[in-house]
């Protein structure tokens, strides 16, 4: 399944390595792909292992906020 996060304060490289990792490290995700232009992030998952919220909570603890 793929789901597009709208996520604020994401503006440089770091930032993009940061969210990508976060939700790397989940169980369930197999690929996340920051667009700092547009702010957002597409997520490929598995959706019996791994939730939007639990996504959401990955990317917040890296300091972003995230509108679904």
């Amino acid at each position: 399944m793929e789901k597009t996060l709208n996520v604020q304060g994401m503006s440089c490289g770091h930032c993009k390595m940061s969210v990508e990792g976060a939700l790397k490290k989940l169980d369930g995700v197999s690929a996340a792909e920051v667009n700092l232009e547009e702010g957002i992030v597409d997520v490929t998952f598995d959706e019996t292992k791994v939730n939007v919220d639990a996504m959401k909570e990955a990317i917040e603890e890296q300091g972003y906020d995230v509108n679904a």
